[in-house]
């Protein structure tokens, strides 16, 4: 049963590495039943999962709303000249 268990039961590391996976790829059965396993038992990862989805809604939302005119250029002539002269 012990075996069994360090099978199933994922660290930290492992498990925020498949949260961060799961914001852009859908898991594997075995990975969400792991990963659901892990967070149901540590409530760190819990809370990263939550802020993580938090975080993703919010970038999602805000790229969105941005376009070209909102990105502020910077107009530098001489470090432009600086930049095609090491080129």
């Amino acid at each position: 049963m012990q075996k069994l268990m360090n099978i199933l039961m994922l660290s930290c590391k492992k498990a925020s590495e498949l949260i961060d996976k799961k914001s852009v790829v859908k898991l594997s059965l075995k990975e969400n039943v792991m990963l659901k396993m892990h967070t149901s038992m540590c409530d760190g990862c819990k809370a990263y999962q939550k802020q993580s989805k938090i975080l993703d809604v919010l970038l999602k939302h805000h790229l969105q709303k941005a376009d070209e005119t909102q990105i502020p250029q910077i107009i530098n002539n001489r470090l432009k000249e600086q930049i095609i002269s090491k080129l």
